[in-house]
């Protein structure tokens, strides 16, 4: 067995794998490597094991240069998880040596692995995160009667403030830009460049589609979605906060998992949340269960575990300076702070 590093012309190989791998996931796919790429200019290491002629295990890695953060090496950044995908421990723990030989050869400060198993081999281990996932059935109605009566109530009194869903592909980008960018500054997290989401569209044109909530004609929720081996990825919503009061969320995520079940979807992840936070009880009104997220780490100069999360007190100054900047300017900087927030 030998690692390569991939490039352009391993695409077709390393996606091929990944259909018949279990560990696989939408983030995983070849197609990641050119958004970084393209979108933020970051060098990736995209490892293979091969045996023979044949991929037995990948491991996608980004490597964002900071000056702001520093050196971090992340599988994957801007999406859920990522981490090895491979056939068994052996292959994984070459494709880790690689991944440890990179951190080393490049000077870094760690390697970030956000995996949804542990690791092959001992590492540093934050289990902050989980993830949380929806079972769903191929007639929305038995998912619908498995919701606690105060729930289905919820559901129905946001239909009834107006409150409808429209669904597309690239033709509803500048909605969504439009929502998510006032949503994020409010969170005080400065938002990508639109390009990135445009670049989404390019690499998976059948597989990413925006769900946009609105008041009669007036776009007030949106939400972007990615479709891979019968499992659907929540990986960005957002609302304006004028119209929070209507609760958009309940229409929103219930014409979701309405369409993901009658397109033959099994699976809905609703995407990461912080363990007893108020998006993880959110998330357990739908029926959606908590699997855990593990954030692995190969140090490389920094010698502990980082805290480059929004639970840190050293970022807490900065999340309320940056909710207190007028949009404009927001709009303008933040995509240049978001390329190196992974």
């Amino acid at each position: 067995m030998k690692i390569i590093h991939c490039t352009d012309a391993d695409a077709i190989a390393w996606d091929a794998f990944l259909e018949e791998a279990p560990g696989a996931s939408f983030y995983h796919l070849f197609g990641w490597k050119g958004i970084n790429e393209r979108s933020f200019g970051h060098r990736c290491f995209y490892l293979a094991a091969v045996e023979g002629e044949r991929i037995v295990g990948v491991f996608p890695i980004v490597f964002i240069k900071s000056r702001l953060f520093g050196r971090i090496l992340c599988s994957m950044p801007f999406v859920n998880y990522g981490g090895p995908c491979a056939c068994d421990e052996e292959t994984e723990r070459a494709l880790l040596r690689e991944a440890e030989d990179i951190v080393r050869r490049n000077g870094a400060d760690y390697l970030e692995i956000r995996g949804t198993k542990r690791a092959a081999v001992a590492l540093p281990t934050s289990e902050h995160k989980v993830s949380m996932t929806i079972d769903l059935h191929p007639d929305p109605d038995v998912i619908w009667q498995a919701f606690e009566k105060k729930h289905r109530k919820e559901i129905r009194h946001a239909y009834k403030q107006d409150l409808r869903v429209e669904r597309g592909g690239v033709e509803f980008l500048d909605m969504f830009f439009d929502i998510l960018s006032e949503s994020w500054k409010d969170l005080g997290t400065p938002f990508y460049d639109k390009s990135f989401f445009r670049n989404v569209f390019s690499a998976f044109p059948d597989s990413a589609r925006i769900f946009v909530v609105y008041q009669g004609n007036v776009p007030v929720s949106a939400a972007f979605d990615g479709f891979y081996k019968r499992c659907v990825e929540g990986m960005w919503l957002g609302n304006r906060s004028r119209y929070r009061g209507l609760h958009p969320g309940y229409v929103h995520y219930w014409e979701m998992i309405k369409y993901a079940c009658e397109n033959g979807f099994e699976k809905f992840h609703l995407g990461r949340s912080t363990i007893e936070s108020g998006g993880e009880s959110f998330k357990k009104k739908w029926n959606a269960y908590p699997t855990q997220l593990y954030w692995q780490y190969i140090l490389g100069k920094e010698k502990e575990i980082p805290r480059l999360n929004v639970e840190n007190p050293k970022y807490r100054v900065a999340i309320g300076a940056w909710k207190s900047i007028p949009g404009s300017i927001t709009r303008a900087v933040g995509p240049f702070l978001a390329r190196d927030i992974p």
